[in-house]
């Protein structure tokens, strides 16, 4: 690896190339390597919203690929749409890591990485060669981040965790419903993302303390610990009270109207979260009367009144329809859209002024991709890579690491290597 700096001459060093990289406008991330070990969607979420920012994303896939790839229909010019989802900004190398060989090549790559992500269950990584231990050895600046259900100890650590256990597990899932009804898995892997953005938050967090003491860390991010802290104000409702929150559907525990209701057409959700908003929110309906109303007059009084409360506007909101009643509220200030289907979310105009949907050429043909969210004035986040092939980069990432074509070739024909 040549002579290594160190821990104060390297910190210097990141300092002067993080400024460097903000002046000449490169994206924030420029210059950072990530080993991505993932696979569904907590990992690949993570990884991919960094290779927005500009870091250079290796994604290091078994031979049979990341389980999406097969996660259909429906497909997008032959790909899995579910893995073309989390997987742009990326290059894919192929590897059986329980060959040695293949360990081998985990360890050259780590060697050269700032940041290594991985979602095994633990143990799963020290049977592959590279535990954090063996890691830090190799590289003592790696950030190593573990991803997993439950986390790297505790009671549970070896539980096999999916977003919908994981969500049942958190308590979350017990609040998605409504009385005498069963919990609603959410339409999105809700825990899975909330975990690759806390995931996140930790290796940015890591990458910049790295910067001032020059050692990497490991974090032990757990999908449990990042769903369980999303509870918020209902878990310090049930501290306040020792009771279990009433199963509200759309309705907010704390505020009242805040929640989707039924009008002539179809719904609409409506959030009045202030007394102000309140009289003006009557008054946009012609009910001014509420507002004097013994059951209805303030937020406490209607939130322990929520059912008749919810009557009284269904039955003002069942003679108009949903977009004549959008239309008078978003007049007066009202916070309130239509539930938008996905075609109409996809369609939506500031969704279109926001650059969030469009398509790119690729290999495998001309494909629609979500924008990157990262808004910045001198580096914002952009698509700059398709979702790759299983294997696409193996050969130049082996190169790379100075292996020659006849090596390269003779893994191919073991199966060690793929692409």
């Amino acid at each position: 690896m040549g002579v290594r700096l160190n821990r104060k001459s390297k910190s210097n060093i990141c300092r002067l190339q993080l400024h460097t990289s903000i002046m000449e406008n490169h994206p924030p991330l420029n210059g950072i390597k990530i080993l991505d070990l993932t696979q569904a969607m907590a990992g690949p979420i993570a990884t991919m919203l960094l290779g927005d920012l500009g870091a250079e994303i290796v994604k290091i896939e078994p031979p049979a690929g990341d389980q999406t790839r097969s996660w259909a229909p429906p497909f997008i010019n032959g790909i899995s749409a579910y893995f073309l989802s989390v997987n742009r900004n990326k290059k894919s190398i192929s590897l059986d890591l329980k060959a040695p060989e293949g360990q081998e090549i985990l360890k050259k790559l780590a060697a050269e990485a700032d940041i290594l992500i991985e979602n095994f269950r633990p143990g799963i990584m020290d049977r592959l060669g590279l535990s954090y231990e063996t890691a830090h050895e190799i590289n003592p600046d790696l950030i190593y981040c573990s991803l997993s259900g439950y986390g790297q100890d505790g009671p549970q650590k070896d539980w096999p965790g999916y977003d919908l256990t994981v969500l049942a597990n958190s308590g979350l899932l017990s609040l998605n419903s409504e009385e005498g009804r069963p919990p609603i898995k959410f339409g999105v892997p809700i825990a899975d993302i909330v975990s690759g953005l806390f995931a996140n938050s930790a290796i940015l967090s890591a990458l910049y303390e790295r910067t001032i003491s020059g050692e990497g860390q490991h974090i032990d991010m757990s999908m449990l610990d990042a769903n369980f802290t999303i509870l918020t104000h209902q878990a310090f409702n049930y501290f306040a009270t020792g009771r279990n929150p009433r199963k509200l559907g759309s309705a907010h525990s704390s505020i009242a109207p805040y929640q989707v209701f039924r009008t002539g057409d179809s719904f609409i959700a409506i959030a009045v979260g202030t007394e102000k908003l309140w009289k003006i929110f009557c008054s946009s309906i012609g009910r001014d009367d509420l507002t004097e109303h013994e059951l209805f007059r303030e937020n406490v009084l209607r939130v322990q009144n929520r059912d008749r409360l919810v009557e009284e506007l269904e039955n003002t909101f069942r003679n108009t329809t949903t977009s004549e009643l959008f239309q008078k509220l978003l007049k007066a200030g009202i916070p309130a859209a239509p539930i938008n289907t996905i075609e109409d979310a996809v369609n939506n105009p500031q969704i279109k002024a926001r650059g969030l949907v469009s398509t790119i050429d690729t290999p495998y043909g001309k494909i629609p991709v979500m924008g990157s969210p990262f808004k910045m004035s001198r580096t914002p986040g952009k698509v700059s890579k398709a979702p790759p092939q299983l294997g696409e980069d193996s050969w130049a990432i082996l190169s790379s690491l100075g292996y020659s074509e006849e090596e390269i070739e003779s893994m191919k024909k073991e199966g060690i290597v793929k692409g």
